[in-house]
């Protein structure tokens, strides 16, 4: 319940701690590598590293509320994937 709550105020506001849940983020991912598609992007070799390693996808992909909207939206996991697009050219 905090988790739900943590994650929709700060999508609310914006407030971050700065610091990244790496638990949290690695159960999101585990959650999402259940889908097709985002197993398919996670298991290719130019977005993997990404997942891992860069801060603003993981605290990207720390929020449960959002994962879940990559679940349920293709709008979402188009989204997610400009945001890889543009982490992997910076």
């Amino acid at each position: 319940m905090f988790d739900f709550l943590s994650d929709f105020l700060s999508s609310m506001i914006g407030v971050s701690t700065g610091s990244l849940d790496t638990k949290k983020i690695d159960n999101n991912i585990e959650l999402l590598k259940q889908q097709g598609w985002f197993k398919k992007i996670y298991d290719d070799e130019k977005y993997h590293r990404l997942f891992i390693t860069n801060r603003h996808v993981r605290a990207y992909l720390q929020n449960t509320t959002r994962v879940k909207k990559f679940i349920r939206s293709e709008e979402a996991q188009r989204k997610l994937l400009l945001l890889l697009d543009k982490q992997l050219k910076s």
